[in-house]
């Protein structure tokens, strides 16, 4: 009776690391990443003003932005709160040129907490933003963009683990 319980136990064990597992498994940030500390996260309807460009951050709408890929500028106040709900926000100068804003929908179509859209006056090409972490980048296919989303995408930085980046406002592409 004793090998049939430490049996069952043992398999309860396996299942249950293999359903937690996968929480753990984001990368190291990568080379660059700025950190900043965001003490505020509370709904506001009116306009906000932010620190960093784009935000990473701080008093937010009280309805998110779903994730997904735009074609059009989205609110900063509706983006922060997807980050809240573990997002990653990657913002993309309006000239970026076409094969690398193709390449920034298809990284989209694969996440369930990505939401990427142009951005004017941005301080580089593309930057990827998450609750208090930021990365400058040249292009698109920089291999640390993808680094950054694994390290922070539902990352250990979410205010909200496990909230859902969809219900709100936006119909992503």
């Amino acid at each position: 009776m004793l090998v049939k319980k430490l049996a069952l136990l043992g398999t309860m064990l396996s299942m249950l690391l293999v359903a937690v597992a996968p929480a753990f498994a984001q990368t190291a940030p990568p080379e660059g990443v700025q950190s900043f500390w965001v003490l505020s996260q509370y709904h506001r309807t009116e306009p906000v003003f932010y620190e960093q460009i784009p935000p990473v951050g701080g008093d937010h709408d009280p309805v998110l932005q779903n994730c997904g890929f735009y074609e059009e500028p989205v609110r900063n106040e509706n983006a922060v709160h997807s980050l809240e709900h573990g997002a990653v926000w990657i913002t993309y100068s309006p000239d970026l040129p076409a094969d690398e804003v193709e390449a920034l929908r298809a990284l989209a179509s694969g996440h369930t907490h990505l939401l990427v859209s142009p951005y004017p006056g941005l301080p580089t090409p593309v930057v990827a933003s998450a609750w208090g972490e930021q990365l400058w980048l040249e292009e698109a296919y920089d291999p640390r963009l993808e680094q950054f989303v694994s390290a922070f995408e539902q990352g250990p930085q979410n205010p909200e683990p496990g909230a859902p980046c969809s219900g709100g406002i936006g119909q992503p592409q």
